[in-house]
Formats: structure tokens, sequence, C-alpha cells
């Protein structure tokens, strides 16, 4: 749920974020979190916007390839440009959207850039609190529970700290997806790089939480899932588009993975 008071003197991810691509949509206290990691780690914005790139192959996938026609976007963000339902209703017009998100200035935000699309919808929710996801009024009333839903949780469960139990949380996001469904996770990596280190302990003073994963862990969290090839890999080999420039080589590419599973 939204914080019952809006405090801009808070920091939140969301805005982080917002400002490590660039956008406008952020206060002081994100920029200042955001300043912070790009110190610590210089290629931190290069890591964000290979993040945004690889959560557009997957909805590419999952709408273009696997026929999927609806998304349930948990922590959404402020995306620049490039939104998951531009993509997805620009291959598959019909294709419903539900962004999820905790941080008023995303809800306020997205219920205006969407007042006017028929498609795509936008719930107040916490990955914390599976449940109330699940019941929520959007969720349950705007997707069809009889048929294949693509969750994406892209960067958002290394926000998730172990005492939190994050399998527990995504095996209930798990069991109310219909067959035939599919699982998108991006997930920062516990490494022996000393930077990873670095920035895992600066978004933990910045934003209270923070908590890279190996991967075989990160693994464990699709719960037995199949996954869909080329498995749990780095981000920038899951599914890269011929021709297209990357940055494959540069050594923020080895901290963070993706991967893709379906329900049988």
């Amino acid at each position: 749920m939204p914080d019952p008071v809006f405090d801009a003197s808070k920091p939140h991810v969301s805005r982080v974020y917002d400002y490590l691509l660039g956008g406008k949509d952020n206060f002081a206290a994100d920029r200042a979190v955001g300043d912070r990691m790009i110190a610590s780690l210089p290629a931190a914005q290069v890591g964000v916007r290979a993040q945004r790139d690889v959560l557009g192959r997957v909805v590419r996938y999952l709408v273009g390839e696997a026929g999927v026609r609806q998304l349930l976007d948990i922590g959404s963000g402020l995306p620049t440009a490039e939104n998951v339902h531009e993509i997805a209703q620009r291959i598959e017009p019909a294709t419903r959207v539900v962004y999820v998100d905790n941080d008023p200035v995303v809800l306020s935000h997205a219920q205006a850039l969407l007042a006017d699309n028929t498609t795509t919808f936008v719930a107040d929710g916490d990955l914390r609190h599976p449940a109330g996801i699940l019941d929520h009024p959007v969720v349950r009333g705007r997707l069809d529970w009889d048929q294949p839903v693509g969750l994406l949780m892209c960067g958002i469960l290394h926000y998730i700290l172990d005492e939190e139990k994050p399998g527990e949380l995504t095996a209930a996001l798990y069991r109310a997806l219909p067959s035939g469904s599919y699982v998108f996770i991006h997930h920062l990596l516990d490494t022996e790089d000393p930077a990873t280190a670095t920035l895992q302990e600066q978004m933990r003073v910045g934003l209270g939480r923070a908590q890279f994963r190996t991967m075989a862990r990160i693994r464990e969290l699709f719960d037995g899932l199949e996954l869909v090839d080329p498995g749990l890999v780095l981000v920038p080999d899951w599914r890269p588009v011929l021709g297209t420039p990357g940055v494959r080589d540069h050594p923020v590419m080895q901290m963070a993975c993706a991967g893709v599973a379906r329900k049988a």
C-alpha cells in the first residue's frame, strides 16, 4: 500500500531508478542516493539501462512469441520511455497490463499517464504482501485468471531481505497463476567483486534495504518452474537482439542476471 503520508525527504526505490534512467520524477533525497550509487559504481547507469533493455526483450518474447495477452508488473517504477504496456500493445493492442507499485508518485504518475488507456491499469501493492496484490480489485478484476499471465518482477526481489522470506512471497504469487503463465525475474548478483559489495552497502544505507544473491539462490526463487531457453543467465545473455550494439564485456554486466520460467 502507498505510504499514508507522502514524504519527499525519504528516498524511494522507484524514484532512484527513475533518476538513474535520466527521468524527472524524483526528489533531492532520491538524487542523493543515486549520486552515491554512481560515485561508488560509475557504471551504475549502464546497468540500469541494461535492466530496462532486458525487460523490453522479455515483454516482446512473452507477447510476441509465447502469446501471453496479460501482464502483471510488480514494482513497475517510473520508466522514462518504452513502458511495458507500450511494448506489449505495439505487438498486440489487446494485451492487458496491470502495474503494481507502492510509491504514491508512481501511482499518481501512472494514473495520469493511463487515463485514456482502456487496457492498462494501475494498482497499489507491495511484494512483501502478495495477498494484498492478488486480492486487489484491479488485479483481480482486470486480469482473466483462467488465462496465462506474465508476472514481471524486474529489479524488485533484491530489495526483499532474506528475513522477509522471498521464496515464500513468490511462491504465494506462483500458486495463484493459471497454467501456462510465465514468471520473469531480474536480480542483482552477489559476486566476489568488491564493487558489488560497495553498491549493496550504498543501497542499504540510502534505501534501507538491499539483498544481492548468488545465481544458485536466485534460481531457487523460481520454485521449480521450468526455465525457458537460455535459462537464468547474465542480463546481456538473455535473448540478445542480433545486430544491436551491446556492452556485453563491461564489468557491470556481471552484476545482474535474468530468467523467465513457465508454469506447467
